[in-house]
């Protein structure tokens, strides 16, 4: 397994030119406390990208037989997300719940407050929510998969694991560069709220 974007199913990933884009100019720059602004989104999507980089890498460790489901709970407990969960599906739920936070308020504060500074980013925010709503039916995919293999432990349960993890990641790592790319202009001029 790896942590690149190649998609599990390529019919499954985002095809870039349905995707709306913001008329950024090229060279738009910004003060420092308003790039700072826009890094905050950026700093919050690298936290993402590598907690679920070390969710594969111990998925992958349990592949390879390095560590059973439930001997996982050392690593899970050293991860930055663990929150007292000592389960490899329990580490998931949180996984889980930290991007489900992430999207829920991006969907109920940001976006709402940049429809309002500038109406002209409803296509590109519109798209990012529909966006939020197929990665959340990912997540509780890669969650019950999870609880599955936890529970039951056989090969079946770790390659449909396997299986939409490679899907989730595929999703999600096109999701945060396209958001990334289209509102860190819109974020640096208008800020979160």
């Amino acid at each position: 397994m790896s942590d690149d974007t190649r998609a599990a199913d390529p019919a499954e990933v985002w095809d870039e030119t349905t995707r709306p884009t913001l008329a950024e100019p090229p060279d738009a720059s910004y003060p420092p406390a308003q790039e700072a602004v826009a890094q905050h989104l950026v700093d919050v999507h690298d936290h993402l990208r590598s907690e679920l980089g070390r969710l594969r890498g111990l998925v992958d460790q349990v592949r390879r037989g390095l560590v059973s489901a439930s001997g996982a709970r050392a690593e899970v407990h050293a991860m930055s997300l663990r929150q007292n969960n000592w389960t490899l599906g329990a580490y998931c739920q949180s996984y889980c719940g930290f991007v489900d936070g992430h999207h829920s308020l991006e969907d109920a504060s940001v976006f709402p407050h940049l429809r309002r500074a500038d109406p002209s980013f409803a296509s590109v925010l519109d798209r990012l929510q529909v966006e939020h709503v197929s990665i959340h039916g990912l997540l509780d995919q890669v969650d019950t998969a999870l609880v599955v293999l936890v529970r039951e432990g056989d090969e079946g349960a770790l390659d449909r694991l396997e299986e939409v993890l490679d899907l989730l990641s595929d999703r999600l790592l096109s999701h945060l560069a396209y958001e990334e790319r289209e509102l860190r202009g819109a974020l640096a001029r208008h800020g979160f709220s």
